[in-house]
């Protein structure tokens, strides 16, 4: 019987709620974040944090006691390890070693875990992808969810989300398909480049939609915030407007260098669809401009979730990790 859980993904200005049994969403929810909650990619206070998620699932009427959570800061890290074949034990034990040229700190603050991608029997080798997440952190989030009257079951960061998501993917006479997500976020835009639920590669860009709030500011004369409101909600047309034209269409160039580099680099793949999300996903000139730039069909994240059954849900695209945790 499958169980009932809440997907949580703590942006930088929403808060993504969704409430799954199985592939069926129950109930949903996007919210705006508290100003200045998150920064840099951190909860900048977990006590409160823990206040706001309470309050936004009373509110939306959620009834939870489980919840999957998504890791979306720079602080945990990921990546793929080819080892012997070994028992779970084993591979728990061995895993550390593996991060020992990646983390500078030390290897018994962080929790390590990971998931399967293959299994060699000829060569007995498996390939997995391991991951390491501070011990701070996942206190953090278990505080902020006791707060919220919620129990953590299952943790994972963004590409893991990604990969199991794309592992409910169709697959074709011709093999498994190329995907390419590209998350355009406030702090950053990342592209991600996978055949089907293999990783082949993350390229990001340092500056995301955050870039354009100071310049929204000076023109509207209204604070930084502000202005990231009105971007989003198109206040007075201002995403038309040169000051955001001008920059979307420098993302678009940006973003055509980043799939051109990947292309040269994964020459027996075919990028030639990308699948939108994050707070950028709901901005039409926005994708235009990457249209435009990267000559790919544009589609939006959403549809990544087809098998979950949110057909007539709106802002699909934000629930797509909130959704693809629980599973």
């Amino acid at each position: 019987m499958a169980q009932t859980i809440l997907g949580i993904d703590v942006g930088h200005n929403r808060l993504k709620l969704a409430l799954m049994n199985g592939k069926k969403v129950k109930k949903y929810a996007v919210l705006d974040m508290p100003e200045k909650l998150v920064s840099e990619g951190r909860i900048v206070s977990p006590e409160t944090m823990g206040e706001y998620l309470r309050t936004a699932i009373k509110e939306k009427g959620i009834h939870a006691n489980k919840a999957a959570y998504v890791f979306s800061g720079e602080r945990v890290y990921i990546r793929p390890v080819t080892m012997p074949m070994m028992n779970e034990e084993q591979l728990l034990y061995n895993l550390p070693y593996e991060f020992r040229d990646y983390i500078t700190e030390e290897l018994k603050d962080f929790v390590f875990d990971y998931g399967m991608i293959s299994v060699n029997q000829e060569e007995r080798t498996m390939e997995v992808m391991a991951a390491a997440i501070p011990k701070v952190l996942l206190d953090d989030t278990r505080s902020i969810l006791r707060k919220a009257g919620l129990k953590l079951v299952k943790a994972a960061p963004v590409l893991s989300v990604y990969q199991n998501i794309l592992k409910d993917q169709p697959v074709g006479v011709e093999g498994p398909r190329d995907y390419c997500i590209l998350d355009l976020g406030f702090q950053s835009i990342r592209m991600y480049a996978f055949k089907g639920d293999k990783h082949l590669a993350t390229n990001e860009l340092e500056s995301g939609l955050h870039s354009l709030d100071d310049s929204l500011a000076e023109a509207f004369n209204v604070d930084p915030h502000i202005a990231h409101t009105y971007l989003l909600n198109n206040y007075d047309d201002c995403q038309n407007k040169e000051v955001c034209t001008s920059a979307f269409t420098n993302i678009g160039v940006e973003l055509m260098r980043t799939m051109n580099f990947l292309r040269y680099s994964m020459q027996d793949s075919s990028l030639n669809d990308v699948w939108v999300c994050g707070g950028g996903a709901n901005i039409p000139t926005l994708l235009d401009a990457i249209e435009e730039n990267l000559d790919m069909k544009i589609h939006h994240g959403g549809e990544l979730l087809s098998g979950y059954g949110i057909s007539g849900i709106e802002d699909t695209d934000s629930l797509l990790l909130a959704a693809g945790i629980t599973q």
